[in-house]
Formats: C-alpha cells, sequence, structure tokens
C-alpha cells in the first residue's frame, strides 16, 4: 500500500474478539489484563505470545498507533510516548546500551534537544560532540575522532530548514559503528523516511503534523529491527507511555495526515514565494528555493514537488520589539509555541524554541534577531498572505 492508504487502515480493525470487530480502533483504558489460564499469562510475560498484562508494557490503543507509524515509516517497530523529547529521550538511552556513550550531535537542531543533550546526558556521563551536519567531510572527520555511540540530526533543521544527506551520513555511521537517529518531526514520512535511507531511528513529535490538530501531546519513535528490541525493554521499565487517548487522537487525525501535509505543502510553497518578493522581508528560508544551500540533496532525498510545510523569514531591519509588534498585529495566524497544526502558526525562535541558546551560538547557526519561524496551514493561501502583509506593513 502506498502512504496515502497506510495512513487509513493499518492498525485497524483487528479480530479480538473474533465475534464483532470495530472498524475504528476503541480507547483502551485498564490498566491490566487477565486470562482463562495463569499459564497464557506468563507466556505473554515471556514474550513467548503476544499479549497484554500491564499498561506500563502496551496498550492495544497504543499499538495500534505504533503499527500505523511504523508502516508509514517502514520500519519495523515503534514505541509512542507522552511527548516527542520522551521519545528522544528513550531512543538515545537505548542507542547507547550498548554502544560507545558518546553522541555526535547536528549544531542546527531544536533548541530543547540541545538541553536534553547538554543538562541531562552530559552530566550522566555520556560525552555530547557537534558538528555541520551539513558538511560531509566534517561529518567523517568527527567520526573517525570522536568514535561517536550514536549520530543525531534532523530531517529538516529547526529553524533555518538546512538539509543533511541523511543516506551518506549513514553510510558513515556504519562504517564507524555508530546508530543514526534522525528527528524528521518537520519532514514527516510523506516528505522523506529516513529509515530507508539507512538510519536507524526516526523520531516524531506526534503533537505536529501527524495529529495536526493542536489536541495532542506525545512522540514516537521508530526503529529497524536490530535496534527495536533494547528500545522496547527500555520502555517497559521506564513507562514513557503515551496515554490511550491520546493515541486515539493522534490515530485519528492521521488518517487525513497525508491530505493535510499534501495541501500544507503546496500552500507553502505559495507563501515562500510571495514573502520572498515582499518589500518587509529581507529573506526567506524554504526547502524548495533553488539557492538552498542544500538543493541537491533535497532534489535528490524529497519526495517530488513536496518540501514540508515550514517557512522561515527575516523581517527588514527588525529587532526584538519589531517582531513582537509583528506579531501582535496578526489577525488570523496564530501566535504560538507549536508547528503542525491545521492553522498557520507563527514563532518567535530567539525566545522560544532557542531561548536558552546563548546569542553567539545562535549567531553562528543563523539565528538572527529579525527572524520568525512559520507554520503553513490548510488555509485558503491568499487568506494567509494577506494577513501577514497587514502585519508586516503596521
Amino acid at each position: 500500500m502506498k502512504i496515502q492508504s497506510k495512513a487509513v487502515h493499518v492498525g485497524d480493525r483487528k479480530r479480538t474478539p473474533p465475534e464483532h470487530v470495530p472498524v475504528t480502533t476503541p480507547i483502551y483504558t485498564a490498566a491490566s489484563y487477565f486470562y482463562d489460564r495463569s499459564s497464557r499469562l506468563d507466556r505473554i510475560f515471556g514474550h513467548e505470545e503476544h499479549g497484554y498484562a500491564y499498561a506500563r508494557y502496551d496498550n492495544p490503543t497504543n499499538v495500534a498507533l505504533e503499527e500505523v507509524v511504523t508502516s508509514m515509516e517502514n520500519g519495523y517497530g515503534a514505541l509512542a510516548c507522552a511527548s516527542g523529547m520522551a521519545a528522544l529521550q528513550i531512543a538515545l538511552n537505548a542507542a547507547l546500551m550498548d554502544r560507545r556513550r558518546s553522541v555526535l550531535a547536528a549544531t542546527a537542531i531544536y533548541g530543547a534537544t540541545i538541553k536534553l543533550l547538554m543538562n541531562v546526558l552530559e552530566p550522566m556521563g555520556i560525552a555530547i560532540h557537534w558538528v555541520d551536519i551539513c558538511d560531509l567531510d566534517a561529518v567523517r572527520e568527527s567520526i573517525e575522532t570522536v568514535k561517536p555511540g550514536c549520530v543525531l540530526m534532523e530531517s529538516i533543521s529547526n529553524p533555518v530548514l538546512r538539509v543533511g544527506q541523511i543516506d551518506r551520513v549513514a553510510e558513515l555511521c556504519r562504517a564507524g559503528g555508530a546508530a543514526l537517529m534522525v528527528d524528521s518531526t518537520f519532514a514527516t514520512p510523506l516528505v522523506v523516511r529516513p529509515l530507508e535511507l539507512g538510519a536507524n531511528y526516526v523520531i516524531h513529535s506526534l503533537t505536529k503534523y501527524l495529529n495536526g490538530h493542536g489536541d495532542v501531546l506525545g512522540g514516537i519513535a521508530v526503529t529497524d529491527e536490530a535496534n527495536f528490541e533494547p528500545m522496547k525493554q527500555l520502555g517497559r521499565v521506564c513507562g514513557p507511555l503515551l496515554g490511550p487517548f491520546e493515541a486515539y487522537l493522534t490515530m485519528r487525525g492521521i488518517k487525513t495526515f497525508p491530505v493535510r501535509m499534501e495541501r500544507q505543502c503546496a500552500n507553502a510553497c505559495r507563501v515562500a514565494s510571495w514573502l520572498a518578493s515582499h518589500p518587509k522581508v529581507e529573506r526567506v528560508f524554504f526547502p524548495a528555493d533553488p539557492a538552498h544551500p542544500d538543493a541537491d540533496t533535497i532534489r535528490r532525498l524529497f519526495t517530488p514537488d513536496l518540501y514540508g510545510a515550514m517557512v522561515s523569514f527575516e523581517i527588514r531591519d527588525a529587532r526584538a520589539p519589531e517582531v513582537f509588534a509583528f506579531l501582535d498585529a496578526l489577525e488570523m495566524v496564530v501566535p504560538a509555541t507549536s508547528l503542525g497544526d491545521v492553522h498557520t502558526m507563527a514563532l518567535y525562535p530567539n525566545s522560544s524554541t532557542h531561548r536558552d541558546v546563548s546569542p553567539a551560538q545562535r549567531a553562528r547557526l543563523g539565528i538572527r534577531e529579525n527572524l520568525v519561524r512559520l507554520s503553513v496551514g490548510i488555509e485558503a493561501p491568499e487568506d494567509i498572505t494577506a494577513d501577514l502583509d497587514q502585519a508586516l506593513r503596521r
């Protein structure tokens, strides 16, 4: 099946119990399960037979969600967690269980991920190193020098939208004995599927495009066969699982995810093109731009004509007060801290996603004081640009 069909069907209509089959997966709230014979429960506890024993291990609603996301990513298995950051931390810990306790991370990455690496993992004795993931020679040299157990990157970086060569980085990781982990929240499996390119783990914030309606907090880690069981075992012990209500809502959102994402990608192309010609806009960051520094990689790796729905831009001659004034003047676009919803959202990275990153480091990453990040929704594109225009001209 193609991804559009997988999103609608995978995970649903399991014949348990056989006398009736719900057309969509129900919400299972039970904390524990019992069986007619204790010997069967014993086999389930011993993983000799599939079944459910305790909600910290897994839950039928969660498993259905994990199945559909695994299928869309063409992975082996997944773990749905209470947030994207929880999924990332569990995956990192699992990846380093039997590898060198060292992470080589892309410098251009989400601010909370930087905090997780520096403020949580590094104090626990995990060495953290940094590299420009788009500089393949630098990646090769860093892997040879620091010998990381895991390399961490984003499919489309937050917020300046750089795109590394996932397949080439994966080759270097295999040669160096490192696992490759890709946060693909911005791209989604509709645009690029990192596991098909050689990555070992792919992370999504379910809060964003996959659910898509701004009413769920969740995350998921999808992995290949070799890395699945250590991650699953760690999940059983630590209990980071997504609640069944959130799993149900996310699975419901996924059924329309491909349609929404295709519309959002198309809208983003139109909005980015319009912004590039606006007199109040100094610079636009968008993967469809022929002058994008990673244009060759984008053409090679991305699904044709899909570039994601994130657009970043710099307001000409603006500093923080002018950016705040622009955000306050928006009438339809929502100035809120998230992305991937059906409505268009605007955010100021300096005061939100990268607030705790030093000004010097933000400057090195290209996150200037006049940068705005836009998550384009499914509205009429003319209404999006009209709202941006009136806010820019005030």
